[in-house]
Protein backbone atom coordinates (compact mmCIF):
# COMPACT_ATOMS: atom_id res chain seq x y z
CA UNK A 1 0.00 0.00 0.00
CA UNK A 2 1.17 3.32 -0.86
CA UNK A 3 2.34 5.73 1.69
CA UNK A 4 0.68 8.67 0.65
CA UNK A 5 -3.04 8.16 0.68
CA UNK A 6 -3.77 11.70 0.95
CA UNK A 7 -7.35 13.14 0.46
CA UNK A 8 -8.16 9.39 -0.18
CA UNK A 9 -11.56 7.72 0.36
CA UNK A 10 -10.90 4.70 3.00
CA UNK A 11 -14.13 4.83 4.74
CA UNK A 12 -14.88 1.76 7.13
CA UNK A 13 -11.04 0.30 5.42
CA UNK A 14 -8.98 -2.36 7.79
CA UNK A 15 -5.97 -1.31 8.57
CA UNK A 16 -5.33 -3.41 11.53
CA UNK A 17 -1.99 -3.90 13.17
CA UNK A 18 -0.72 -2.37 9.56
CA UNK A 19 2.62 -0.66 9.82
CA UNK A 20 2.01 3.15 8.27
CA UNK A 21 4.63 4.60 9.82
CA UNK A 22 5.43 8.31 8.26
CA UNK A 23 2.32 7.81 5.85
CA UNK A 24 0.64 10.73 4.44
CA UNK A 25 -2.96 10.85 4.98
CA UNK A 26 -3.85 14.95 5.23
CA UNK A 27 -7.45 15.37 4.02
CA UNK A 28 -8.39 11.02 3.82
CA UNK A 29 -11.97 9.83 4.88
CA UNK A 30 -11.22 7.35 7.25
CA UNK A 31 -14.49 7.35 8.67
CA UNK A 32 -14.83 3.97 11.16
CA UNK A 33 -11.48 2.90 10.02
CA UNK A 34 -10.26 -0.18 11.94
CA UNK A 35 -6.86 0.61 12.95
CA UNK A 36 -6.57 -1.64 15.89
CA UNK A 37 -2.59 -1.77 16.64
CA UNK A 38 -1.52 0.05 13.93
CA UNK A 39 1.66 1.75 13.59
CA UNK A 40 1.31 5.63 12.18
CA UNK A 41 4.81 6.95 13.99
CA UNK A 42 5.00 10.06 12.44
CA UNK A 43 1.98 10.02 10.58
CA UNK A 44 0.65 12.75 8.99
CA UNK A 45 -3.14 13.16 9.47
CA UNK A 46 -3.93 16.74 9.65
CA UNK A 47 -7.43 17.65 8.44
CA UNK A 48 -8.59 13.53 8.53
CA UNK A 49 -11.83 12.45 9.21
CA UNK A 50 -11.24 9.87 11.40
CA UNK A 51 -14.88 9.78 13.03
CA UNK A 52 -15.64 6.77 14.67
CA UNK A 53 -12.90 4.84 13.82
CA UNK A 54 -11.04 1.97 15.76
CA UNK A 55 -7.48 3.23 16.86
CA UNK A 56 -6.79 1.09 20.12
CA UNK A 57 -3.49 0.71 21.05
CA UNK A 58 -2.63 2.43 17.68
CA UNK A 59 1.29 3.69 17.96
CA UNK A 60 0.96 7.54 17.02
CA UNK A 61 3.65 8.89 18.22
CA UNK A 62 5.11 12.39 16.79
CA UNK A 63 2.10 12.07 14.32
CA UNK A 64 0.00 14.94 13.17
CA UNK A 65 -3.66 14.74 13.63
CA UNK A 66 -4.02 18.57 13.47
CA UNK A 67 -7.54 20.04 12.83
CA UNK A 68 -9.01 16.32 12.25
CA UNK A 69 -12.24 15.17 13.32
CA UNK A 70 -11.83 12.30 15.75
CA UNK A 71 -15.34 12.65 16.87
CA UNK A 72 -16.00 9.70 18.87
CA UNK A 73 -13.15 7.76 17.58
CA UNK A 74 -12.11 5.18 20.28
CA UNK A 75 -8.17 5.81 21.17
CA UNK A 76 -7.94 3.76 24.48
CA UNK A 77 -3.93 3.07 25.05
CA UNK A 78 -2.92 4.31 21.78
CA UNK A 79 0.16 5.86 22.30
CA UNK A 80 -0.50 9.41 20.95
CA UNK A 81 3.43 11.16 22.87
CA UNK A 82 4.31 14.21 21.33
CA UNK A 83 1.42 14.21 18.59
CA UNK A 84 0.50 17.17 17.22
CA UNK A 85 -4.04 17.39 17.72
CA UNK A 86 -4.35 21.02 17.56
CA UNK A 87 -7.87 22.15 16.93
CA UNK A 88 -8.79 18.26 16.74
CA UNK A 89 -12.40 17.44 17.30
CA UNK A 90 -12.26 14.76 20.49
CA UNK A 91 -15.82 15.10 21.33
CA UNK A 92 -17.19 12.08 23.06
CA UNK A 93 -13.46 10.43 22.07
CA UNK A 94 -12.40 7.39 24.19
CA UNK A 95 -8.69 8.49 25.03
CA UNK A 96 -8.69 6.36 28.48
CA UNK A 97 -5.26 5.21 29.32
CA UNK A 98 -3.83 6.84 26.09
CA UNK A 99 -0.45 8.31 26.31
CA UNK A 100 -0.92 11.89 25.55
CA UNK A 101 2.44 13.16 27.32
CA UNK A 102 3.99 15.84 25.28
CA UNK A 103 1.07 16.00 22.64
CA UNK A 104 -0.46 19.28 21.86
CA UNK A 105 -3.74 19.95 22.97
CA UNK A 106 -4.06 23.56 22.40
CA UNK A 107 -7.79 24.61 20.85
CA UNK A 108 -8.30 20.60 21.05
CA UNK A 109 -12.44 20.29 21.45
CA UNK A 110 -12.52 17.18 24.59
CA UNK A 111 -16.02 17.70 25.28
CA UNK A 112 -17.53 14.56 26.52
CA UNK A 113 -14.09 12.55 25.29
CA UNK A 114 -13.15 10.51 27.99
CA UNK A 115 -9.74 10.60 29.90
CA UNK A 116 -9.58 8.41 32.64
CA UNK A 117 -6.32 7.23 32.95
CA UNK A 118 -4.82 9.24 30.60
CA UNK A 119 -1.33 10.58 30.93
CA UNK A 120 -0.88 14.28 30.12
CA UNK A 121 2.20 14.84 31.84
CA UNK A 122 3.91 17.45 29.42
CA UNK A 123 1.34 18.06 27.35
CA UNK A 124 -0.06 21.50 25.37
CA UNK A 125 -2.98 23.37 26.01
CA UNK A 126 -4.39 20.01 28.66
CA UNK A 127 -5.42 22.24 31.32
CA UNK A 128 -9.16 21.76 30.24
CA UNK A 129 -8.30 17.96 29.71
CA UNK A 130 -6.89 17.65 33.09
CA UNK A 131 -10.00 19.46 34.50
CA UNK A 132 -11.65 17.25 32.95
CA UNK A 133 -10.29 13.99 33.52
CA UNK A 134 -10.21 15.02 37.02
CA UNK A 135 -14.00 15.28 37.14
CA UNK A 136 -14.31 11.73 35.69
CA UNK A 137 -12.38 10.65 38.55
CA UNK A 138 -14.77 11.77 41.41
CA UNK A 139 -17.24 10.04 39.84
Amino acid sequence: MSKNLSGRDLRWIDLAGRNLTGARLTGATLFGANLYRARLVGARLDRACLFGAYLVDARMARASARGSDLRTANLSGARLARTGLKGADLRGANLSGADLRGANLKDANLEGANLLRARLKGAKGAKGARALRKRQRAG
